[in-house]
This record gives C-alpha cells, sequence and structure tokens, in this order.
C-alpha cells in the first residue's frame, strides 16, 4: 500500500471514529432512573462506555500512524524496526508492530 493511500485510509478511518464517538456521546444513557431500571440502565451505560474506550483507543493509534506517516517511518515495526507485512496494513492502517512483536506484546500483557 501506498504512503498517500495509508494516510487517505487513516484519514478516513479518524473522521468514521470521530462521528460514531459524537453519536455514542449523544446516547449515553441519563445517570437518575427508575429503581427497577437500574440493572438494565447500568448495562447500556457500560456497554456504550466500553465502546467509547474502544473507539478513543484506536482513534489514537490512528493518530500515531499519522504522525509516523509524517515522519517517514510509517510500515516499520516500532519495536525492532523491520517492515510491518503489507498484508497487516492492508487490514490494520493503523498497525503500529510486525506480527511477532505484536504477538510479543499481547503475551507480555496477559
Amino acid at each position: 500500500m501506498s504512503l498517500d493511500t495509508a494516510q487517505k485510509r487513516l484519514d478516513e478511518m479518524l473522521a468514521a471514529l470521530d462521528r460514531s464517538i459524537a453519536v455514542l456521546k449523544g446516547e449515553q444513557p441519563e445517570a437518575e432512573h427508575h429503581t427497577a431500571d437500574a440493572g438494565a440502565s447500568l448495562s447500556d451505560t457500560e456497554r456504550v462506555d466500553a465502546a467509547l474506550d474502544t473507539m478513543r483507543r484506536q482513534r489514537t493509534e490512528v493518530l500515531a500512524a499519522l504522525g509516523r506517516a509524517r515522519e517517514g517511518t510509517y510500515g516499520k515495526c516500532v519495536d525492532c524496526g523491520l517492515s510491518v507485512t503489507e498484508g497487516r496494513l492492508e487490514a490494520r492502517p493503523e498497525a503500529s508492530r510486525c506480527v511477532a512483536c505484536q504477538a510479543k506484546r499481547d503475551r507480555s500483557r496477559r
């Protein structure tokens, strides 16, 4: 994938994430509910909060990838410096690590 294509996809992802975050923020359940609805409201709130958290993390990854593109390091693993495979960047344009380094990081976080 060319750098221009990657930047375009990352910009599109960022815009989509910003729209989704704005929509979810507008749909957050009210803090006050009837006691009978408290359990359902809590799970709705937790669901929205979890989705927002995931989107915010992905947004941070997209911004970091755009930064790497500006710096000329996009497509290089931030850990080992080797190239991130084309297939990985096609699937996850915001990927900052090669498959091996990402697997190592995932194992260490468990």
